[in-house]
């Protein structure tokens, strides 16, 4: 059995490489903005959504499943959230 100290440090390694993703994710959610503002489209697209739950889900273990389609939920959300104010012209200061 490996020692507490290691195991957290390893959680710290997953933590880093999730939060780069979850920034990469965030640009790439920036982008869909401006392409969505620039064909007058909505944010919330119910269906892709849908499909990408069902997706993600169908990746994990069973015993995993309903977690993860509650993570990709809260990224949704905080997806739509960051690209509403892009559209609505409020330029992410965060990485400036």
């Amino acid at each position: 059995m490996r020692d507490l100290t290691e195991l957290r440090a390893e959680l710290d390694g997953i933590d880093r490489e999730l939060t780069a993703l979850f920034c990469r994710r965030m640009a790439v959610a920036e982008e869909v903005a401006d392409w969505k503002r620039a064909r007058g489209l909505p944010v919330l697209d119910a269906a892709r959504e849908e499909q990408v739950l069902a997706s993600r889900a169908a990746l994990a273990p069973e015993a995993q499943r309903e977690a993860v389609r509650a993570l990709f939920t809260e990224l949704m959300r905080l997806s739509r959230a960051h690209q509403a104010r892009r559209m609505a012209g409020e330029e992410a200061q965060d990485h400036v």
